[in-house]
């Protein structure tokens, strides 16, 4: 058994897609998944499960709707992954402040979501593609961000869900402790 990071996209933002950190729990482990634990309230949820990744997105995708009545995205990194995503980051992540750096989660690979879009336009900011993954920079912060708007507005992107660069660095340190 391994562990799991599954990210939920749209969870209690805004006033939509309302999940309780508890029931999400109470479906995670209605799947058989174990040591399940949510960080914050914006649908971080990490648990072992013998599972296979690509089957587990839309196992607990399925359960969410029979319980909640819709079906958020779900995106999966095994514990491994998640490492290797902070373990990739382009930026000095000791140097540069945490707040204004994040991770665009895809399902697919991640330069397709840079296919016509001139990054150079939105300096400061700055993304970079590595595997599934977008790496930004905002120092503006990333809720008037202009890149990051356009990047979730358009194509591959638009399934994509984006995690604060502490969140992601807690998910990797929570996965690690479970595997």
């Amino acid at each position: 058994m391994g562990s799991l990071v599954f990210l939920l996209r749209g969870i209690n933002v805004g006033g939509s897609g309302r999940l309780p950190m508890a029931t999400l729990r109470s479906v995670a482990e209605g799947l058989g998944m174990t040591d399940v634990r949510t960080y914050i309230q914006s649908g971080n949820l990490v648990a072992g499960w013998d599972l296979a990744p690509d089957d587990a997105g839309p196992a607990l995708q399925a359960a969410i709707a029979a319980e909640a009545d819709f079906a958020p995205a779900v995106l999966v990194r095994t514990a491994e992954e998640l490492r290797a995503t902070v373990d990739a980051s382009p930026y000095d992540t000791d140097r540069i402040d945490p707040k204004a750096l994040h991770v665009t989660f895809l399902d697919t690979d991640a330069a397709a979501a840079l296919d016509g879009v001139d990054v150079d336009g939105f300096a400061p900011e700055q993304v970079v593609a590595a595997g599934r993954d977008l790496h930004l920079h905002l120092p503006g912060g990333i809720g008037r961000s202009p890149l990051a708007t356009a990047l979730t507005r358009r194509g591959p992107a638009a399934d994509a869900t984006t995690r604060s660069w502490r969140t992601v660095t807690t998910l990797a340190e929570m996965a690690a402790e479970i595997a």
